[in-house]
């Protein structure tokens, strides 16, 4: 095992699949903490990238709770980790890194080199814990304060 991951928490069930399977759950989730909880538009949070893009879902008693997404970045052999999003109840228990652990696998799987995301200036904690390093400086995106961060595989 990598020594910058850590295993899933056992309370958690994951998923990877395609937004056909896995969408409805994740918009929920998408829904409540970019629209909701952080005031992000709608028309911002939803793009065409998830039909392409391989999603990982956490379900918590089979309730979903935490969800992911990564897709093909402009660079070869890069992929793009992105609405990573946790129900505000659950943060801090260990979703937000199981939907993390299961993308990277997942990237690593389609033998991508490295990973790259935008944090959030709040999770680059998170993410440092993880094995990503800040990349250039921290920049505004849809009004939040965020940090690109990168993680070879």
């Amino acid at each position: 095992m990598n020594p910058n991951t850590t295993p899933a928490q056992p309370d958690f069930e994951l998923r990877v699949g395609s937004w056909a399977e896995l969408g409805t759950e994740a918009q929920t989730i998408r829904h409540a903490v970019f629209v909701q909880e952080q005031g992000i538009p709608a028309e911002l949070e939803w793009d065409a990238a998830d039909a392409g893009a391989v999603h990982a879902l956490a379900l918590q008693h089979g309730r979903p709770v935490a969800t992911g997404r990564w897709l093909d970045a402009p660079e070869a052999g890069v992929a793009r980790i992105g609405r990573m999003a946790v129900l505000a109840p659950l943060r801090g228990q260990g979703a937000g890194r199981a939907v993390l652990d299961a993308l990277v696998e997942a990237a690593r799987a389609a033998g991508k080199a490295e990973i790259l995301l935008h944090a959030q200036a709040s999770a680059v904690g998170f993410y440092l814990r993880a094995g990503f390093a800040p990349a250039g400086e921290p920049f505004d995106e849809a009004g939040i304060a965020h940090q690109e961060m990168r993680r070879r595989l």
